[in-house]
This record gives C-alpha cells, structure tokens and sequence, in this order.
C-alpha cells in the first residue's frame, strides 16, 4: 500500500449552476475545504511523501484563483453580463462550475505541477482531490 499526505487549503467561492432546476441556478457562495492528497510507493532521504510546504508552493497559487471569484458555464444565457459585473470569473466552457468539475480542474493542475517536479525520479503523484462544497458535502476527483 503506498504511502499518502493530504494539504488542504480553503477558499471562498461563488458559483451559478445554470442547468439547476432549482435555487442553485441562482448566483450563491461556498466556504470550500479542498484536499489534495499525494501518494509515493516509497520515501524520500527525510522520510516524507513530499514536504507539506513544497506542495502549498505547488498548488496555493493556482487554488488561491478559485478564492472570491465567481465560477460561470459560458452557455449560462446572463454568462457575459456576470463576466462583466464581476472583477474575478473562472470560465466553465459550455459546462457548470460544479464542485465535481472544480476537483478535476484542481487535479489535473496539481498532476502537472507534481509530475513537473519530480520528473523522471520518485513516483510522487496526484491521488485525488476532494472538493468539500458544505459541512455534508464534497465532490472528489481521482485516479
């Protein structure tokens, strides 16, 4: 069984799930805990997975976008009027910012940002992303 960390990082994030029949089509917010959990067959020389501080500096940036911005699905029908009203948007291409959507965007850069540091040594890799929408509920993301 390989060995795992998890750093988790939170964000305050807004999102309009356009396709909801109900009140989640509606612009609303979430407290996001965001969990990135890597795994190694192995350890390193200091007995570590990966140092938790080198994977924050993996990851935090991109995360830290996701932070007080607002998540749109470019086939929302007020899609440019949100783009314009709000100063930090991530664009869903033709599909809802969904927390399942957000854990594999979060995934699949931190699977780049790892594979990018370790290259062709250890196997550290990416083993999932989970996306905590409330206190009940999350969405991951994984190999």
């Amino acid at each position: 069984m390989p060995y795992r960390i998890c750093k988790i990082f939170s964000v305050e994030n807004g999102h309009i799930l356009s396709k909801h029949p109900g009140k989640c089509r509606f612009p609303h917010g979430h407290s996001r805990r965001i969990e990135v959990t890597l795994e190694a067959e192995t350890l390193d020389a200091n007995d570590m997975v990966c140092d938790f501080k080198l994977l924050k500096e993996l990851v935090q940036a991109f995360v830290e976008k996701f932070d007080h911005a607002m998540c749109i699905n470019t086939d929302d029908p007020h899609f440019k009027f949100y783009e314009e009203a709000y100063e930090r948007v991530i664009v869903f291409e033709k599909a809802d910012p969904t927390s399942e959507l957000m854990a594999r965007m979060v995934f699949e850069h931190a699977a780049s940002a790892v594979a990018g540091h370790f290259g062709g040594g250890r196997s550290v890799r990416v083993r999932a992303v989970k996306i905590h929408e409330t206190e009940t509920s999350w969405a991951e993301y994984s190999v």
